[in-house]
């Protein structure tokens, strides 16, 4: 069976599943019935990362890099072909209407514009990020010179190169446009037709007789020249971002407006031509300068603070991202990112805090790693390679997030120390700055200015909340003994396969000690505590006591117990590997004679 015929049969058939759709690393169902998922099924399943149950009837399983050639296998199966699959659009509407996001609408629809603006675009940021890190680690050994410097004129080759993650930056806009446009429901083709009129060569090239000119913030000159009588503005959009997200929710707005006035068979002909007629001027003239001044004025304003105190800065951005980014809040903050490294200022500050928070989260990932070889836990092995593979290569915390961190509230309180720790270093050797768009991994520190100090504290975070999950732990007691108890029977059953396989030791007889038993019983909370008690699976006892708060792990473990967990509300499971039965025959032989 596939890996996407298994998870479609563990989240309860085709037939259960009401919509699909995807992110960066993550399925996300829309389910008729949630209570059929079955969750120990899916996190087992070979390509998945881990799972988190969402309000309602959502379910998000994580899959990581090759999210969408699963999303796609999974279109591609027989048994889906019937199943009509909502739009985004539908399924969020749908959530906000049936529970209390409902309540907040705008705002949750503002994250979800902006989310949907910008994330098809992230893997050709990301490719662009490695290319910009080697132009970097080029600069720095001396193989040519500063490629970000304007004055230095680079070989014809190395200038290729140089092109290569230009291209993706000077068209972001173009990329938005169509996005944003789509995601407002215009026609994405219309919105990136009208972004590229104002980059234009033609459209540039007017700016070079300039009636009068502008100084903006970074002491930018911007021409401004008469159309039509009017002043038009001449910036350069290479790179902007705001610009085509306000232009697209105009658009928006006015392709509604025009589908509800224009009679439907004209409507493919009309629509496009009134919306070019109205919205290019307006995009030339005030929407595109507007965009400009706000993403400059943001940039600006977040800079002065902190240039005022780096400190004070480099120390809340990696706190306060581990709250932001389940929720969708640095979403803006990628977007302010994007306008930093434009004109005027050309370089962003945030994102060196923002790697504290990162290798921090990697950190405690590698923690639960760790942990995870030690307790012979395959299942989250699985998960924790995943997850740290695609955080320190590709800087994507969302595997770690919604894989592991997210499912043990502990980790929080591992991980912030780290976060603090990576920001205390950044604030102390005053910032670090960037003059690329990067994802914050191993990969990219050598594009960052001042890497010495970037590195020692990514390094200071990343060791920090690794330590602290190491030694502290990342699981409640309850979750340590489940993950013991599920170790021992999978290391049991192997055992016992290959006993099957081939002649080997014969397993324990039924002599068992005496002060085993007894300790056995005592970790049981007493003989009267205990109502029955058999040996299940040849390796565990199932016992029913009748207070589960007497029984204590640490008095089973002198016993030899290897683990025990609760299944079920006063029913344990007692890990004895090929004792347990010896163990279930010499506790009821020590228990007659209490009677």
């Amino acid at each position: 069976m596939s890996t996407a015929s298994e998870i479609v049969a563990a989240v309860g058939g085709p037939e259960n599943i009401s919509s699909l759709t995807h992110c960066a690393t993550r399925l996300r169902f829309q389910l008729l019935d949630a209570s059929k998922v079955d969750g120990d099924a899916i996190d087992a399943i070979d390509g998945v990362m881990g799972s988190v149950p969402q309000s309602g009837e959502r379910y998000q399983i994580i899959i990581g890099g090759a999210v969408q050639t699963v999303y796609n296998a999974i279109n591609a199966l027989p048994e889906m072909q019937g199943n009509r699959q909502p739009t985004d659009a539908e399924i969020k509407a749908a959530a906000r209407a049936g529970g209390p996001r409902g309540k907040s609408a705008w705002l949750d629809t503002f994250f979800e514009f902006l989310s949907d603006s910008f994330r098809p675009v992230l893997g050709a940021l990301l490719g662009a990020s490695l290319i910009i890190t080697f132009m970097s680690i080029m600069a720095t050994l001396k193989v040519i010179e500063n490629w970000s410097d304007p004055t230095v004129t680079l070989s014809p080759s190395w200038t290729f190169i140089n092109l290569m993650w230009q291209s993706v930056f000077t068209f972001l806009p173009l990329m938005v446009a169509y996005n944003a446009s789509k995601k407002a429901g215009a026609d994405p083709w219309v919105g990136f037709a009208i972004m590229a009129f104002v980059m234009l060569p033609g459209f540039t090239a007017l700016g070079k007789h300039p009636t009068k000119t502008i100084t903006f913030a970074g002491g930018n000159k911007i021409p401004i020249v008469e159309v039509f009588g009017l002043p038009l503005t001449v910036p350069s959009y290479g790179s902007q971002v705001f610009p085509p997200l306000f232009m697209a929710v105009v658009l928006g707005l006015l392709y509604k407006l025009l589908k509800r006035v224009i009679p439907e068979n004209v409507q493919l002909v009309f629509v496009p031509f009134l919306a070019f007629v109205i919205m290019i001027p307006l995009t030339a003239f005030l929407i595109g300068p507007a965009g400009i001044y706000v993403g400059g004025w943001i940039g600006n304003s977040l800079s002065a603070i902190n240039d005022f105190s780096p400190f004070i800065f480099a120390i809340i951005v990696p706190l306060a991202y581990p709250f932001m980014v389940p929720v969708g809040l640095h979403w803006p903050i990628n977007a302010i990112m994007l306008a930093n490294i434009a004109p005027p200022l050309r370089h962003d500050y945030i994102q060196g805090p923002m790697g504290a928070w990162n290798f921090a989260c990697f950190g405690a990932t590698a923690g639960v790693l760790f942990l995870a070889f030690r307790d012979r836990d395959k299942q989250m092995r699985q998960t924790a390679t995943g997850a740290l593979t695609a955080g320190l290569l590709g800087g994507i915390s969302e595997p770690s997030l919604y894989g592991i961190h997210l499912r043990f509230k502990k980790i929080y309180s591992r991980m912030l120390p780290g976060c603090l720790v990576g920001g205390l270093i950044i604030g102390i050797g005053g910032g670090v700055n960037i003059q690329a768009f990067v994802f914050t991994s191993l990969l990219t520190i050598p594009a960052f200015e001042n890497i010495p100090l970037y590195a020692i504290a990514v390094l200071a975070a990343f060791t920090t909340s690794m330590l602290l999950v190491i030694f502290l732990d990342y699981r409640t007691p309850e979750d340590k003994a489940a993950a013991h108890a599920k170790a021992s029977a999978d290391a049991d059953a192997a055992a016992t396969a290959g006993d099957d396989a081939a002649p080997g030791p014969a397993p324990a007889g039924d002599t068992i000690e005496q002060d085993r038993v007894d300790a056995l019983f005592a970790g049981l909370g007493g003989r009267d505590n205990v109502a029955t008690l058999e040996d299940v699976a040849s390796t565990r006892l199932r016992v029913e006591v009748r207070d589960s708060s007497l029984v204590d792990l640490d008095v089973l473990n002198s016993a030899g117990v290897a683990g025990a967990a609760e299944v079920v509300p006063g029913v344990w499971h007692v890990i004895l590997g090929q004792e347990a039965s010896a163990f279930a025959k010499a506790a009821s032989l020590a228990e007659a004679p209490a009677k």
